[in-house]
């Protein structure tokens, strides 16, 4: 039974790198009331993000850090259980930015999605019907443009995002190549999520698997990690590659900006692209992809894994604990 209170995680102090445990505290405050055309949100799943960590940073970034004494801003999954609005009915199961609380009262312009796939588990709606897998879809066909026969490559290729591009890309008739941490995750990414081929980014023997596996060329490379992960993948690619930026996981700090090797020669012989994307900023391909998705996903054609931690007070250390690599799958917090 869920206590009669909200309990709140807050952002304590602005973290130095990968947000830790200590820089958040939990706190209980009445169960908040909603106004005239709100409707209060009793969250079910609380999404755990790679992102959370330049949500949190006082370096710029895409969007403006959370704020000290705030709610950890957190895509959630619950359910309608107040409503002052006619189109949102108490028992409505939404999706949005409201934050790791147990409630959230909301304008309903905050609502990001109404869940449709009843089918389907509501956390599904935070990961491969959610942000991570509509960031899989855009990116890989939007920016890769991947055709049938090429090869794909894909850093983090256990997580929410990396395996559902490695997935996608299989359904394109691509050849995938993934890259992940320790054994386990690589034999998932064979096992789970049918990459062709899978390579242990902590082996010393990185350099030369990942040229064995890319022997033909890479046509198209997620790339989830920058770093030196990614410097290797650069030496490998094909005439008219395309690299599509949508993390920096391995980046260590972002203060100063880092610079690495220079990467425009092997862009300039090769006539490759390199594009960066933020998923928020194409909010008009969310229907779309949700609609493929969640078609594949039903058909068997894509798997996904979901780590569960349960209870609110598992939120602080999770962010760590995803750069720590604990996590197999999509990383959830079940209220």
């Amino acid at each position: 039974m869920r206590p009669p209170v909200n309990r709140q995680v807050l952002l304590a102090r602005r973290p130095e790198g990968i947000p830790q445990a200590s820089d958040f505290t939990i706190v209980e405050t009445a169960v908040p009331i909603p106004g005239p055309a709100q409707v209060r949100v009793r969250n079910v799943f609380l999404s755990v993000e790679p992102a959370m960590r330049g949500w949190v940073s006082a370096v710029a970034n895409y969007s403006e850090p959370v704020a000290l004494g705030a709610v950890m801003r957190s895509f959630t999954a619950g359910v309608i259980d107040a409503s002052n609005h006619p189109d949102f009915p108490v028992g409505t199961q939404v999706t949005g930015l409201f934050g790791w609380q147990d409630y959230a009262v909301v304008e309903v312009t905050a609502i990001e999605q109404v869940i449709e796939a009843q089918d389907l588990p509501i956390s599904t709606a935070l990961g491969v019907l959610g942000i991570n897998g509509v960031t899989a879809h855009y990116g890989l066909l939007e920016i890769g443009k991947p055709r049938a026969g090429q090869t794909v490559v894909v850093s983090t290729a256990a997580g929410s995002v990396g395996s559902c591009v490695g997935q996608i890309a299989k359904l394109k008739g691509c050849r995938t190549v993934g890259i992940a941490g320790g054994q386990n995750k690589v034999q998932q990414c064979l096992d789970s999520f049918g990459f062709d081929a899978a390579v242990d980014y902590k082996s010393p023997e990185f350099a030369a698997q990942i040229a064995a596996a890319c022997a033909g060329g890479v046509d198209v490379y997620f790339d989830n990690t920058s770093g030196a992960i990614s410097d290797e993948v650069m030496k490998h690619l094909n005439v008219g590659a395309r690299v599509i930026i949508c993390g920096t996981a391995s980046v260590a700090s972002w203060n100063p900006t880092p610079m690495g090797p220079r990467v425009e020669r092997q862009l300039l012989v090769k006539r490759a692209l390199m594009q960066g994307f933020v998923i928020f900023d194409h909010a008009d391909h969310y229907q779309l992809a949700r609609r493929e998705l969640g078609q594949w996903v039903r058909a068997g054609q894509i798997h996904y894994v979901e780590d569960v931690l349960d209870g609110i007070e598992s939120a602080p250390d999770a962010i760590a604990g995803l750069y720590r690599g604990e996590n197999q799958g999509k990383r959830l917090i079940r209220l």
